[in-house]
């Protein structure tokens, strides 16, 4: 028996387009962009309004559980670019949070849990 043969996904012309691309991020006043990284965790805080684009309600959507910006840019098929300029105009509309990423260091140590749990275990 053979097994089933992956499909190949074609590239979507669309996304490449500049022009498309640059109607989605539009002119950010002042240029600035939020400092967000691959990682950065984003969170809806609001439900989409009809005057959000398309993308961004996608976000809205998306986020309503934490998900990072690199997911983002997954799940939309937009370049990591794109999606910061659209999260910058989000968090400047107080629509959506941006949380640092849980630091593995900042957790407790292993082995102090397990001293915790055998001492309160002994009670």
């Amino acid at each position: 028996m053979n097994s089933p043969r992956r499909e190949r996904r074609k590239a979507d012309p669309t996304l490449s387009d500049p022009e498309r691309l640059y109607v989605i991020t539009g002119d950010l006043e002042g240029g600035e962009r939020a400092q967000l990284d691959l990682v950065t965790m984003i969170v809806a805080q609001a439900q989409p309004s009809p005057t959000v684009q398309p993308e961004q309600a996608v976000i809205l959507r998306l986020c309503q559980a934490p998900l990072s910006v690199a997911e983002i840019s997954a799940y939309l098929g937009l370049p990591f670019s794109v999606v910061t300029s659209l999260l910058t105009e989000l968090l400047a509309a107080g629509l959506i949070e941006s949380r640092a990423p849980i630091v593995r260091a900042t957790l407790p140590d292993r082995s102090l849990l397990e001293a915790v749990m055998h001492g309160l275990q002994k009670l």
